[in-house]
């Protein structure tokens, strides 16, 4: 029970990883808050049946008034917070030279802009509790570019230099900011691919297998408990050695 009598939000909580996160935190213990664009009610009706409690909410992450609003509904009380998981993303895959303005700024704006919104407005919460943990999902993308990923790979660039610069700025506060890159991942995402395209990738990871959700969810669970009390500003890849 690493996560007794504590509370997580975890943003992009639907399904996929989010709700892989979701359901081993409250295994560990966690009261959970969830938020996505997408419907919630099959998740929660499912975490329900832990016995911890569940709030959720529909929360457009990119939009910082619509984060401050959704904060004044929490029912926790707010300073109850201790655990922020930033794993909302999107992708929208173009070539450079197709990609369109519009594919460009969605994914900035949900993937970066996201993660600084909820970390500006939660992470305040969290400063005046006296602590917390912040987690955002990264990706070997931004570790090492995809061609047809210039929009994905930049948001996730960008969210590992945000990782690092919030790690320094927030541990004054107690405040620890890991970052999760996952590799290729069994996900709705990845559910795209072709045989060929899923064979061809397969072929690139030394472990020569896509990853499942709750390998990633057991290293959010780590980031998240006091295994990890002395580790911040850390970038830890879930890849099968994809990117090394």
């Amino acid at each position: 029970m690493l996560l007794e009598k504590k509370t997580a939000l975890i943003t992009g909580a639907a399904r996929g990883i989010g709700a892989a996160i979701a359901r081993l935190f409250a295994a560990e213990g966690a009261d959970l808050v969830l938020w996505d664009l997408a419907p919630l009610d099959e998740i929660s009706l499912e975490l329900k049946q832990t016995g911890r409690h569940i709030w959720t909410d529909k929360v457009d992450i990119s939009d910082l008034g619509a984060v401050e609003e959704a904060v004044k509904r929490l029912d926790p009380e707010p300073g109850r917070l201790d655990v922020l998981v930033n794993n909302a993303g999107v992708t929208r895959d173009n070539l450079l030279f197709r990609m369109k303005a519009e594919e460009w700024d969605l994914v900035l704006k949900i993937n970066l802009y996201g993660a600084f919104n909820c970390t500006k407005v939660l992470g305040r919460l969290m400063a005046r509790k006296g602590g917390g943990s912040i987690i955002n999902l990264a990706s070997v993308i931004g570790l090492r570019g995809n061609p047809g990923q210039a929009n994905y790979g930049a948001s996730k660039a960008g969210l590992i230099g945000f990782t690092k610069s919030s790690a320094r700025e927030l541990a004054r506060f107690g405040i620890r900011v890991n970052a999760l890159a996952p590799g290729y991942i069994q996900t709705p995402m990845t559910d795209r691919l072709t045989e060929e395209q899923r064979e061809a990738i397969r072929k690139l990871i030394p472990m020569e297998v896509f990853g499942k959700p709750e390998d990633v969810a057991e290293v959010a669970l780590f980031f998240a408990s006091r295994l990890s009390g002395y580790v911040t500003g850390e970038v830890l890849r879930i890849d099968g050695g994809f990117a090394m």
